[in-house]
């Protein structure tokens, strides 16, 4: 045997002998709240009557008042620690197998009463699922000690074939809930990683969205930087030069913009030639939808005065169409209304549908969902809210901020 074989093998008898106890798990009854509420109660008055029992049968036994109740308790003790300190609870147990047979009659097959006995395998049966290979092998070596020197000999060996069973379900126990424990972290952990990967694809889509916003906006100052010496009329020299040096920026930045595009884009994607719609196309995608059968109805202002920033109206609109695609597959059937407001500071996007059978949920199918509508509101410094509604339908609402002086001109 290796040092690290013996090293292992004394810690784990120092945590059975002395160490913490062991967790004690999921409660038995947690499945079930109404029957746990009396747990507590009925455990303390089975605890009593076991107590009685024990008693009655250590008077007949001839133990003086004093020393049947110490014995009693000691019975008793082992199964009160049981659900919260289990390893404690089998060192209760071993030191009552130990002590509470001295007065045992001689004729008795066991040295210990009816309660003991039933109760020390309970015990061990709840330790054995607890406690990892290493205390499990310390505990029943243990336990099999009352059992050599205490038990009459026709009785050894089923009692140590119990012990011996017991020790294995407990650790096929044991290695299965810890198996469901690990494969429940994993999925957990699988689960953020696509939502951190849902967020991190619709941002970047996001950002592919909007270079094309930004890049007709550099492209209209390069043009005026350059043409203004040609439209204005005496235009100074410095003036003149400081045009050229604008116009010079604003295609170096479209340059460097080209060169993030080209790294936002996956491998997948191809360049998007097709122009990003706004609020101009929410009529075209309205009608679209109700031909596929979604009956849908839509309340928006005029959207062509100009005064809803480019990457606004590029928000709303998908926000609007993400909304559309969650109704049609989760709420098939059921009405939906889109209300799209232009204020002076903000512009509102609501989609909402009536009840229906399946209610819309975060991120079906499309990888975006909730995620993505969330991910564009909080891009342009706005709020996005998602929930049922009291009537039993659902909505979702983003407000999206935007300076009204400072639009598209």
């Amino acid at each position: 045997m290796n040092r690290h074989a013996i090293a292992v093998a004394l810690r784990a008898l120092r945590q059975t002998l002395l160490g913490p106890d062991a967790p004690p798990g999921r409660p038995l009854l947690a499945r079930w709240p109404g029957p746990a509420r009396y747990a507590a109660p009925v455990g303390l008055l089975a605890a009593l009557g076991l107590f009685l029992i024990t008693l009655t049968v250590e008077s007949e036994w001839g133990l003086p008042p004093p020393i049947a109740l110490l014995f009693a308790a000691m019975t008793v003790a082992p199964l009160l620690a049981l659900p919260r300190r289990p390893l404690l609870a089998w060192r209760l147990t071993v030191l009552a197998l130990l002590i509470c047979t001295f007065n045992a009659p001689a004729d008795q097959d066991w040295p210990w009463t009816p309660p003991l006995a039933l109760g020390s395998v309970a015990v061990l049966a709840v330790v054995v699922a607890r406690v990892d290979r290493p205390v499990l092998a310390w505990v029943v070596t243990i336990s099999t000690v009352p059992v050599l020197t205490l038990v009459h000999p026709d009785n050894r060996v089923p009692v140590l074939l119990l012990l011996g069973a017991l020790a294995i379900v407990g650790d096929l126990i044991r290695r299965n809930r810890m198996s469901r424990h690990a494969l429940a972290a994993q999925a957990e952990l699988s689960e953020r990683e696509q939502e951190r990967r849902a967020v991190l694809e619709e941002r970047t889509r996001i950002a592919r969205e909007l270079h094309d916003v930004v890049a007709h906006h550099m492209s209209l100052i390069a043009v005026q930087a350059e043409t203004a010496p040609y439209r204005l009329t005496d235009v100074p020299a410095p003036a003149a030069a400081e045009f050229v040096a604008i116009a010079a920026s604003a295609r170096d930045a479209l340059t460097d913009m080209r060169r993030l595009l080209g790294v936002l884009r996956s491998e997948t994607t191809g360049p998007e030639t097709a122009p990003q719609p706004d609020l101009t196309d929410l009529g075209v995608m309205v009608d679209a939808a109700r031909r596929a059968g979604l009956p849908v109805t839509l309340d928006a202002g005029p959207a062509d005065d100009g005064r809803v920033p480019a990457p606004v109206g590029l928000a709303a609109y998908r926000i609007v169409q993400e909304g559309l695609a969650n109704a049609a597959r989760h709420a098939a059937g059921a009405e939906v209304r889109v209300t799209v407001r232009a204020g002076r500071s903000g512009l509102e996007v609501r989609v909402e549908n009536s009840p229906a059978d399946v209610r819309p949920t975060a991120d079906g199918g499309s990888g975006h969902g909730l995620t993505g509508m969330r991910e564009r509101a909080i891009s342009l410094g706005g709020t996005f809210t998602a929930g049922p509604l009291p009537d039993g339908g659902y909505a979702v609402v983003a407000e999206l901020p935007y300076d009204a002086e400072g639009g598209d001109r």
